[in-house]
């Protein structure tokens, strides 16, 4: 018997993606790319998720790179514009777990500025039991320790619990720690997966 659902929220929810952003600001793709991969990358942005604060981030790289100043500074400025929208299939999964009764919780990567703007532009953020915010609790998946406060703040049973992440290393984390882990990679493929789970959806 599953007793509730854990929803990550950037690739299930909502479609973020620092490209949609850049595309506009760095018309070279060579040159985006190498901007995205090696001055404002995913591992500078994961310790933002992780609790490091804005400003000191973007000094740090401004220090690093100069002359890319204005381009780093959009990476916080301008960072709504990163977000293209709610990713309809998630949507439709929280919806119908929602009015099956399921109770529903939240795990994000996510710093904890950048979610309180994510959180008023995506009413839906808000939409559950408790979430779990990397950057307010300073810990990050796949790291256990963030998996285990959520389930011990809201009192759940990891094999009774159902997590839902279209990262592949966060869903292993999950399933160590006992939980269902169901890589999220469209509609369809994730609601058969939670019926082969007793879940009606």
């Amino acid at each position: 018997m599953i007793d509730a659902v854990i929803f990550d929220f950037g690739g299930v929810l909502v479609d973020w993606n620092p490209e949609y952003l850049y595309r506009k600001l760095i018309s070279d793709a060579q040159q985006r790319r190498h901007f995205l991969t090696e001055i404002c990358s995913p591992d500078w942005n994961y310790e933002q998720d992780r609790g490091r604060d804005w400003a000191e981030a973007i000094a740090m790289k401004i220090a690093e790179h100069p002359q890319h100043a204005p381009l780093i500074r959009a990476y916080r400025e301008r960072w709504p514009e990163m977000c293209r929208g709610m990713i309809d299939d998630g949507v439709a999964l929280h919806r119908g777990l929602k009015a099956a009764g399921i109770p529903l919780y939240g795990l994000t990567n996510w710093s904890a500025e950048t979610f309180e703007l994510g959180s008023r532009l995506f009413p839906i953020l808000n939409d559950f039991r408790y979430v779990a915010v990397s950057g307010r609790l300073k810990m990050v998946k796949p790291d256990p320790e963030i998996y285990l406060h959520l389930l011990k703040k809201c009192e759940l049973v990891a094999e009774r619990c159902v997590f839902l992440d279209d990262s592949p290393r966060n869903v292993e984390a999950a399933r160590a720690l006992g939980l269902h882990g169901i890589r999220f990679t469209d509609g369809h493929t994730a609601s058969a997966a939670l019926r082969e789970l007793g879940l009606p959806i």
